[in-house]
């Protein structure tokens, strides 16, 4: 049996999205900047799918610029915000995706002041440290709407009204970004509501194809450049458009505006349930937090996660130790130590994530595959401490 429980890494692209794509990989080849009828007709394709998107966060069309995908649209975001400002100070948590993190440090390289707000155990920043961040210099402030890793959802709304009283106050050069790239798709999302002034999406992560995304800029906000060229996407962001993608983006946003997630969200809190009872001292992450319905952070105490995560692709059953982004990398999820836990329980812990796609058959699978295959790499575990002559506490 095949289980892919690795939905916040990617999702399958839906079959809707591929047939709407496919005439423009062929007869429909023309260039959405041209003025003869090939293209205008793939113009009038990517207006379809800028009406779509602008839909699935309740903003305006000409407020949404296609680009690749969520890391440009972090890149420009916060580089485009920051270098077109006069204030040097950005405001971000510790727990971001690596985009916005990187992002940030490198704008330090560049002479930019940058606070890293802590999160509480649950992985939710406090709105009062956002309120006590803010300086005369500040510019940006950028918080990810749902964590990558853990699902936990942002107080994005409530952070919104502190940044439109400071604006009140004085503060009328400050921007909000969010980094929503797990949430679209996933929750309905109302950029009014959330009161920020821009916002990351990426097509693949609800259904759509990989290499497309977009970013919400609400009327009146400037950006620096990042990319020189055409005067594309209203003089954004340059470059010939990717037809066939921004229409498998536009499909996929239509498609989750519809969309239920009530099921998947009692797959999932059936499915910790079902990890507590079968398997002893394991940890449910940020459980306590409002999370994204189909996103399950958990702890397996005493094994080595990597281990857990052979184990399962072994019988088929695809899971994460974290962001896809940052595989490779031998460092501890900083999410998770930022959280608090100690270093061993960050390397013992696994990420899975459901799609409209996954069933209780599948999870029932990875469920008996899980009781089988911890409780044997504990035992091992704790016979290799014995051979080293660990005292009980220092195994693991």
């Amino acid at each position: 049996m095949k289980v892919y429980l690795d939905n916040a890494a990617t999702t399958a692209l839906d079959r809707e999205a591929i047939q709407a794509m496919l005439p423009y990989f062929s007869e429909e080849m023309g260039n959405a900047q041209s003025v003869h009828s090939f293209g205008r007709r793939a113009k009038a394709a990517v207006e379809q799918a800028r009406r779509q998107v602008a839909s699935l966060i309740n903003s305006d069309p000409t407020e949404i610029i296609f680009l690749s995908g969520g890391t440009e649209a972090d890149n420009l975001a916060i580089r485009g915000a920051a270098l077109g400002a006069s204030g040097r100070h950005i405001i971000t948590t510790r727990i971001e995706h690596p985009a916005v993190l990187a992002t940030c440090q490198s704008l330090e390289r560049d002479g930019f002041r940058v606070t890293y707000l802590q999160v509480d155990e649950d992985g939710r920043v406090k709105v009062e440290s956002v309120r006590d961040a803010i300086e005369s210099d500040t510019s940006l402030i950028s918080i990810m709407h749902a964590n990558n890793e853990t699902g936990a959802l942002q107080p994005i709304e409530e952070i919104g009204r502190v940044i439109a009283q400071s604006r009140a106050s004085g503060f009328e050069h400050l921007r909000f970004h969010t980094d929503a790239v797990q949430s679209v798709g996933k929750m309905a999302i109302d950029v009014d509501r959330l009161g920020v002034d821009l916002l990351s999406i990426s097509a693949h992560k609800f259904h759509g194809p990989k290499g497309v995304g977009a970013l919400y800029v609400r009327k009146g906000v400037r950006l620096a450049k990042l990319l020189y060229g055409g005067h594309h996407e209203r003089d954004r962001r340059p470059g010939t458009e990717n037809v066939a993608g921004i229409v498998g983006l536009g499909k996929a946003a239509e498609l989750a505006r519809v969309e239920d997630m009530t099921r998947v969200r009692a797959l999932r809190d059936w499915f910790e349930s079902e990890v507590s009872a079968r398997v002893p001292d394991v940890k449910i992450n940020a459980v306590a937090a409002e999370r994204l319905p189909n996103i399950s952070n958990i702890t397996f105490r005493r094994i080595d996660g990597e281990a857990l995560l052979i184990a399962l692709d072994l019988r088929g059953i695809a899971a994460s130790t974290g962001s896809a982004c940052s595989s490779g990398s031998v460092e501890p999820s900083h999410v998770l130590t930022a959280m608090g836990l100690s270093r061993k329980d960050v390397l013992a812990s696994l990420r899975f994530s459901l799609s409209r796609e996954t069933t209780r058959e599948e999870l029932d699978y990875t469920l008996r595959a899980i009781g089988e295959i911890v409780p044997h790499l504990r035992l091992v575990s704790e016979e290799d401490g014995i051979e080293m002559g660990l005292p009980v506490e220092s195994r693991s």
